[in-house]
C-alpha cells in the first residue's frame, strides 16, 4: 500500500491550475467525512427521514440534510470556491470570497438505499467561474465545459472515481483515511451483456425503449443475438460504477407517468458529472441514444433529463431500436 499514489501526490502531478486542485481536494475531503456519517448510520442517529422535502419535491432523509451541510460547509471555505450549488437546494449559495471555480453536487446519491444498508454516493462537478460574483446564470453551462467532476461510491470499499479531462482514474480511501490510487487509465469495453434499468416502469415507457428491452431480454433468440444479464442498484452512483469497472448500460428513460418532463435525473448534478466521466472512459451518454449529454445547454439549475449511458456500441443498439 506505501508504494501506492495517494490523491494528494495525483493532484500535485496533475497539469492543472491549482485553485482546481484546491478544489479537488476539499471535494475529496469532504466524502471522506460523509463516509463516516455513512458508515456510523443509526449509531450516529443519522437514518430515516428528515421531515423535510427538498426543492425537488422528495422526502429528505437525515444523510441527504447531513451530506449537503457537509459539502457546502468544507468547499465555501476553499478560497478556489466562489459558489455552490445543490440537489438538495432551491438555489446557488456563494463564497464570502471571490473564487475562480463554481461547485455542483448531488451530496447523497441514492438516498432510498440507506435504511437498508444498500450502496450510496456522493456526484460533484466543476465548472470555471465566469464573473466574479456569480449568479444562477453563471452555472447554466454546457457539461463540455466541466474543469472536472467525480463521484464518490460508500460500498465495501469507498471509492472516488475522478476526470479532469484527461482519462478517469479511481482511488480507493485506505484504513488510515488516505485515498490511493487502485484503478489508473479506466475505459469501458464498447460491447456488454449487461444492462441496468428499472423493470417496473417498463409499461410506461416509449415504444423505442420497450422495443430494445423486449429484443435484450430475448437473448440468444432475438434480434440481439446473445444473452444479456440485468442488474439494478437504485443509486446512479453504483450502477455508473460498475459500468466503468466492467461495462454495461445505464437507462433511466422518459415515461408516461410524467409526460411534460423529459426525465427524471438532474442535467447538472447526475447527468453532466456522470457523462464526462462516461465519455472520458471511453463510452458514450445520452439522453436518448443520439443526444449527447454534454451538448445540451442547461436552462435552469434543477433541469431533468432522460439518460442512456455506458458501453458505446451497446447505447448505438439502444439508439436504433
Amino acid at each position: 500500500m506505501t508504494d501506492r499514489i495517494s490523491l494528494e501526490d495525483h493532484l500535485a502531478a496533475l497539469e492543472a491550475p491549482e485553485s482546481l486542485k484546491a478544489v479537488l481536494a476539499a471535494a475529496a475531503r469532504a466524502c471522506v467525512d460523509i463516509r463516516g456519517v455513512v458508515s456510523d448510520g443509526a449509531l450516529a442517529g443519522a437514518l430515516g427521514a428528515s421531515g423535510a422535502v427538498n426543492v425537488q419535491d422528495e422526502e429528505q432523509k437525515k444523510l441527504d440534510v447531513i451530506s449537503n451541510d457537509i459539502l457546502t460547509d468544507t468547499l465555501l471555505v476553499c478560497p478556489a470556491v466562489a459558489a455552490v450549488a445543490s440537489e438538495e437546494m432551491e438555489t446557488i449559495q456563494p463564497a464570502d470570497h471571490a473564487g475562480d471555480y463554481l461547485v455542483l453536487f448531488d451530496p447523497l446519491d441514492g438516498s432510498s438505499n440507506i435504511d437498508i444498508n444498500a450502496p450510496v454516493g456522493t456526484i460533484v462537478s466543476v465548472l470555471k467561474a465566469p464573473t466574479a460574483a456569480p449568479n444562477e446564470a453563471d452555472f447554466l453551462q454546457p457539461g463540455r465545459q466541466q474543469a472536472a467532476a467525480l463521484y464518490a461510491l460508500y460500498g465495501a470499499q469507498t471509492m472516488l472515481v475522478l476526470t479532469t479531462g484527461s482519462g478517469v482514474r479511481g482511488f480507493t480511501l485506505s484504513s488510515d483515511g488516505r485515498w490511493l490510487l487502485t484503478h489508473d487509465a479506466i475505459t469501458i469495453d464498447p460491447d456488454t451483456k449487461e444492462f441496468a434499468i428499472n423493470m417496473s416502469n417498463q409499461r410506461h415507457w416509449s415504444e423505442g425503449v420497450q422495443r430494445y428491452v423486449d429484443g435484450v431480454l430475448k437473448g440468444v433468440d432475438g434480434p440481439r443475438g446473445k444473452n444479456f444479464n440485468m442488474r439494478w442498484v437504485a443509486a446512479m452512483v453504483a450502477d455508473v460504477h460498475r459500468i466503468l469497472m466492467r461495462g454495461g448500460v445505464f437507462l433511466y428513460p422518459w415515461d408516461r407517468r410524467e409526460p411534460n418532463k423529459p426525465g427524471k435525473l438532474r442535467l447538472m448534478y447526475e447527468g453532466n458529472p456522470m457523462a464526462f466521466l462516461i465519455e472520458q472512459a471511453g463510452g458514450k451518454a445520452t439522453t436518448d441514444g443520439t443526444e449527447a449529454i454534454l451538448d445540451i445547454q442547461p436552462e435552469h439549475l434543477h433541469q431533468r433529463i432522460a439518460v442512456a449511458l455506458g458501453s458505446a456500441n451497446e447505447i448505438d443498439a439502444y439508439a436504433s431500436a
